[in-house]
């Protein structure tokens, strides 16, 4: 049986696929407020791109996940969280639709300590580094160390 997790990312990918976009929004170093109203430095600011290259970028990302790896990203969209039994951890994601709102794409994130997750459903923006980690023999990626700040 497939894990869930699996599922969830294949179903998302295929969303993914069937959408052919192509090219990809510029990045930005310019420093944005965070949920504390400190200014940080973000590389990549999706909020800052219209839908259609924000789903593009967000394909960038799927496809190529390594080439942001370190990189602090900002993005807004509803906010998911799914528990996965086997591990028995709650994986908490950004979700990201296209500009037909017809496709999705999950960006999974950890927040920094001494934050709340958001509510299922609810739509904020997350700020967090790119990373890596390995979980039961496959490598996955999310925003680590983020904030969130409510929509």
């Amino acid at each position: 049986m497939k894990s869930m997790k699996a599922s969830l990312s294949l179903i998302l990918l295929t969303a993914v696929l069937l959408l052919c976009a192509c090219g990809s929004g510029g990045t930005t170093a310019a420093p944005a407020a965070d949920s504390a109203g400190t200014a940080e430095a973000v590389d990549l600011d999706l909020t800052q791109l219209s839908s259609t290259m924000v789903y593009s970028e967000v394909y960038n990302i799927m496809t190529a996940p390594e080439d942001y790896v370190g990189k602090t990203i900002r993005m807004e969209g509803e906010c998911l969280s799914s528990f996965y039994e086997p591990t028995g951890l709650t994986y908490y994601s950004v979700i990201i639709q296209d500009a037909t709102a017809c496709c999705a794409q999950g960006i999974e994130y950890v927040l920094s300590e001494g934050q709340s997750y958001p509510a299922d459903g609810e739509d904020a923006t997350v700020t967090g580094r790119f990373e890596s980690y390995d979980e039961e023999g496959t490598t996955w990626y999310h925003l680590v160390d983020a904030s969130v700040m409510s929509a």
